[in-house]
């Protein structure tokens, strides 16, 4: 008889990045298992099934309930969002479960820019993933932290607003030469799949870049597409950004549950433009058969939605 086929856990398979992870192992036909709570409504998981995944509920703090859930399982990965809560109680259970049943790998839901570079406390997001790293460190499991910088989503849609079209500027801090990490939501998926597929032992960080670009990069490419010169604009310094969201954070009271009030965007905005959560190496080639998406190509069909909806 031959042993019971290895499969893919997924917690988080509900949402945006957690759902594509799942589709992607499935389009390579690895077996996956996505662990729910109980009471998910069928509507959240329907896509899901129809490519095959395993539905299963269960109590995502309850660590032997969970460890019968991972038993066999080759790789758990974490796509589960929220503050220390979630980030360290409901994934640190998924970490105990995952070394209780001899799981090979652990892929914490970091997904960010490299906040094993930055400084403490200047980004309280991120403060949560570097905690939990102590705890892998300690687990004994093996793991890898996957890092992509930011989405591009987040900048082709306007929610980092450092396009200008009315202007047509390019907003900065800092230095217009600062590189950053932009890579696409599909893409980190694909690459999060890959890893947690490979039979090979991971490294403990990989990063990831579709395309890394200053705002001098940024504004070129914008002038080139769009037919209109598009020139940098200095908002202000990184110490008069560090001022913004110090002030911030004393203006807005009461948001200290809130996973993504307006300074935790600039906290990470911070981390970018100061380089010190610059991606280097990049390990963008450790699955040659995945692909990237530039900016200028991600603009481009940015563009031609727009232009279809006129």
């Amino acid at each position: 008889m031959s042993p019971p086929q290895k499969f893919v856990v997924v917690a988080g398979a509900t949402g945006n990045l957690g759902s594509l992870i799942a589709l992607s192992l499935r389009k390579s036909e690895v077996a996956v298992k996505a662990i729910v709570r109980p009471g998910t409504a069928a509507s959240r998981t329907r896509t899901l099934r129809q490519a095959g995944v395993v539905i299963e509920e269960v109590d995502l703090l309850n660590i032997p309930a969970l460890t019968k859930s991972l038993a066999g399982g080759s790789t758990v990965v974490s796509a589960l969002q929220g503050l220390r809560d979630v980030m360290l109680g409901t994934q640190g259970a998924l970490l105990d479960a995952a070394v209780a049943a001899d799981v090979q790998r652990f892929i914490p839901s970091d997904f960010s820019l490299d906040f094993t570079k930055t400084t403490p406390g200047s980004n309280r997001n991120l403060d949560l993933r570097r905690e939990f790293h102590a705890k892998l460190y300690a687990s004994g499991i093996q793991w890898t932290s996957i890092q992509c910088g930011g989405f591009m989503e987040m900048l082709t849609s306007g929610q980092m607003p450092m396009i200008n079209d009315r202007w047509h500027c390019i907003h900065y801090f800092g230095s217009a030469d600062q590189k950053l990490d932009f890579t696409t939501v599909p893409e980190v998926a694909a690459y999060t799949a890959a890893v947690a597929a490979d039979p090979r032992p991971t490294p403990t960080i990989l990063r990831i870049a579709g395309d890394s670009f200053s705002a001098t990069d940024l504004a070129a490419v914008a002038t080139r597409l769009r037919g209109q010169r598009y020139k940098t604009m200095w908002i202000g310094s990184l110490g008069f950004l560090r001022g913004l969201i110090s002030i911030l954070k004393f203006l807005i009271r009461g948001v200290e549950d809130k996973l993504l009030p307006a300074w935790q965007g600039m906290q990470y905005l911070e981390n970018m433009v100061s380089g010190e959560g610059t991606l280097d190496p990049l390990d963008n080639d450790r699955y040659p058969d995945l692909t990237w998406t530039t900016v200028e190509k991600a603009l481009r069909e940015v563009d031609a939605e727009k232009d279809k909806q006129k």
